[in-house]
């Protein structure tokens, strides 16, 4: 019977002892975002008479009990992202600033008395869980690429949340703010909504998601030609067609109106035009495609100030080099500024009934020859 007495009453010492020496958590686990802070709440315990000394907090990366620790009191080589909010009472709350994906796992505190073995650590420490916020899109368009008029839903997810989505989100373009919600509706696009998407807590706008490039394809559009001018004959002049295209323009095409006719003078961005005359008065205008279609610029009036004559002009040494293309070939070159004078560069066997001037370029004898009469 007394041997009965002793258990029991050795036993409710035991009791009374494990109960004196404890370590709360509050909650035992939690979940944040990247980039933000987060408190793990804390709690301790242990018999009167003790003087508590030494607190720590140990990380499952390292020995979660034996260390190195993330916290200790009495080290100077803390890092500042871990603080301890707590005391060296009853409250040993940690407070992890611009937590990282490494930070995440099990912690457990462990506080040391006065007394020889007056150490005690908390056993079932909180798990702490790191999460990306996530934007994700969603096209009408099944195609990868995104063209004016689809529509397109932006959706911000903290994965916190789980089925209650209860974060507020803002969005922004290209670093600007520009909406709230968890959804950001995009419809019926246009050029203007090409950008970097990104989302964020409203609350810690540091915490930010990958970014969402949208791009919206179309076809050329606001395309024109400059500069618009009145110029002297002999001068030399270059007109421009501009135009804004997603992809970039592929493929230019310049044109003249005639009496009759719309005919092809160029295709390159620029058109140059040398030593201009009155038969280069007229109107113009460009194209521009790519993949998606093409556009053309208004007609624009180019006015050349100067007599114009219909005798042949004359022929010189500089202006046959110019227009000639080449010199061994018996081959018609259409001189690209005028309807009513067309150049002909030819060996001297040409047996054309034209007007001609013999002269001397490299190791060839050629005739350089006009005729008012060859159509362009």
């Amino acid at each position: 019977m007394e041997y009965l007495i002793i258990t029991v009453i050795n036993t409710f010492v035991s009791g009374v002892l494990c109960e004196n020496w404890k370590v709360e958590y509050q909650p035992q686990h939690i979940c944040t975002v990247k980039g933000l802070y987060v408190v793990i709440g804390c709690s301790f315990y242990y018999p009167e008479g003790q003087r508590v000394q030494t607190v720590k907090w140990g990380h499952e990366r390292n020995h979660i009990y034996d260390g190195p620790f993330i916290y200790d009191s009495e080290s100077v080589n803390t890092s500042s992202r871990f603080q301890y909010i707590g005391d060296k009472v009853h409250n040993c709350s940690l407070k992890i600033h611009q937590v990282q994906h490494h930070d995440a796992g099990k912690y457990a505190f462990r506080f040391i008395t006065q007394s020889t073995n007056g150490q005690w650590t908390g056993k079932e420490g909180p798990k702490l869980q790191i999460v990306d916020l996530r934007a994700v899109v969603t096209k009408t368009n099944d195609n990868r690429t995104m063209m004016e008029g689809d529509s397109v839903n932006l959706t911000c997810i903290n994965s916190c949340d789980g089925d209650d989505l209860s974060s507020a989100f803002t969005w922004f373009k290209d670093g600007e703010p520009i909406n709230e919600g968890p959804v950001l509706y995009l419809s019926n696009i246009s050029f203007i909504n090409s950008g970097n998407y990104t989302c964020s807590l409203t609350t810690h706008e540091g915490t930010t998601s990958g970014v969402i490039n949208i791009d919206v394809e179309y076809g050329p559009k606001d395309t024109s030609v400059s500069p618009l001018m009145e110029v002297d004959t002999g001068s030399n002049i270059s007109l421009t067609c501009s135009s804004h295209a997603n992809p970039p323009v592929e493929e230019y095409t310049w044109f003249k109106m005639y009496d009759d006719e719309i005919r092809t003078i160029g295709d390159e961005p620029e058109l140059h035009l040398w030593e201009v005359s009155s038969d280069d008065d007229g109107q113009y205008f460009c194209s521009a495609t790519n993949k998606h279609g093409s556009q053309n610029s208004s007609t624009e009036t180019l006015k050349v100030n100067g007599k114009f004559s219909n005798s042949t002009p004359p022929l010189t040494m500089t202006s046959v080099l110019k227009h000639t293309v080449s010199f061994n070939k018996q081959k018609l070159y259409r001189h690209h500024k005028s309807r009513q004078m067309a150049e002909q560069v030819c060996l001297i066997k040409s047996t054309l009934d034209v007007h001609c001037l013999k002269f001397k370029t490299g190791e060839l004898d050629c005739v350089a020859c006009i005729d008012s009469d060859i159509k362009k």
